[in-house]
């Protein structure tokens, strides 16, 4: 099992405290339980609702999830991206709750823990998963029966009393921050790959020709000499965008000799 991460460990005990806290304390619950129509005069519950569960079998069945599947994520995601996907999961049950089921209160995390299902499937969509210990499931396939199993419950109206739309809101913001994250960080690395590549165009490529120019030949190996020539005779007919990668390495390298 991937050894407990530091946000996995704080959710878990900010869930079983909240728990604990308002079974003492009911008007509490009442404050931060999150009901669609009285958003707007109560935002906070937009968060607060992720923290609180109906009883012990709701609150253990969320946190073996956020328990088993959290710790890997949020080593792969780092914290940052681990709780955005997390509490991005989570506002998408509100936000799914308000438009398809505003009549009903929702409490809970299962939104925030599906997002990180989610997550879970998508990076290791191969990995077994063993349903009660004993059947082996690949969590991309698991990942796909709760998505199907709570559209199905949730458009029948079946299993009242769970929040089957905040089960779907935090699987669909979830996806679509992992789907940002990972467009965004495709862009990242181009970029920085564009940028460690020389430039074909204006001034830039005069400077680099002019340096592969000034390699001194004469001190070269005779194999590494003439390479040099006919790398140079080829920028000089075509241009430096006609190079390889691997033959502007080779002239850099000769540069910097």
């Amino acid at each position: 099992m991937f050894p407990m991460t530091l946000w996995v460990k704080r959710l878990l005990l900010a869930n079983v405290a909240a728990f604990l806290v308002t079974g003492a304390v009911p008007g509490l619950y009442r404050l931060l339980i999150l009901y669609p129509p009285a958003i707007l005069s109560r935002p906070w519950t937009l968060v607060s609702y992720m923290f609180l569960h109906a009883g012990i079998g709701h609150l253990v069945f969320n946190m073996i999830g956020l328990f088993f599947f959290g710790p890997r994520l949020e080593d792969r995601l780092g914290a940052r991206g681990f709780l955005w996907l997390y509490f991005l999961s989570g506002l998408g049950g509100a936000v799914f709750s308000f438009i398809f089921a505003r009549q009903y209160p929702v409490v809970g995390a299962s939104g925030a823990v599906y997002g990180i299902l989610l997550g879970f499937a998508l990076i290791w969509p191969r990995e077994k998963i063993y349903i009660w210990g004993i059947l082996p499931v690949e969590a991309w396939l698991l990942a796909a029966l709760l998505v199907g199993g709570s559209l199905y419950a949730g458009i029948t109206g079946s299993q009242s009393g769970t929040a089957h739309f905040a089960h779907l809101g935090g699987l669909a913001f979830g996806f679509a921050y992992l789907k940002w994250r990972e467009r965004r960080q495709g862009a990242a690395v181009r970029t920085f790959q564009k940028a460690q590549k020389p430039t074909t165009s204006g001034g830039s490529e005069r400077v680099v020709k002019a340096r592969w120019k000034g390699i001194s030949v004469d001190g070269l190996h005779e194999i590494n000499r003439e390479e040099v020539v006919r790398l140079l005779s080829k920028v000089e007919a075509d241009g430096a965008s006609a190079l390889t990668e691997s033959e502007r390495d080779f002239l850099d390298r000769m540069a910097a000799r």
